[in-house]
């Protein structure tokens, strides 16, 4: 279920990974690979009253499966995006509560 949302990383350089950063994520959560989802949002990024280039950042919204896999989770986005050329970003993550999420009207808890 881990959603990962990139802004400031275009729809292609994001194919580019789609395949490879799901594969290996999917091996460190053991999970399939059907239960990722990625989504590019498009946005608009204002500076000094100019339109600039969005810096490259990630937020992946999760269920919190501990420190040390956050962490390598974190550390293959990373791994994948410099692989085509991103050499700096930021990852973030949202932690969703079993009690607070809801499938067909039931809470995971």
């Amino acid at each position: 279920m881990p959603q990962i949302i990139f802004k400031g990383i275009s729809v292609d350089e994001v194919k580019k990974i789609s395949s490879s950063l799901v594969l290996e994520l999917a091996h460190l959560c053991q999970c399939e690979t059907d239960n990722f989802t990625l989504e590019i949002i498009h946005s608009t990024f204002v500076f000094n009253q100019n339109e600039v280039e969005g810096f490259p950042f990630i937020e992946v919204k999760w269920f919190d499966r501990g420190q040390e896999i956050q962490d390598q989770f974190a550390g293959i986005i990373t791994k994948q995006l410099q692989s085509i050329g991103i050499s700096e970003l930021e990852v973030a993550f949202t932690i969703f509560l079993e009690s607070a999420y809801y499938l067909n009207g039931k809470n995971f808890a």
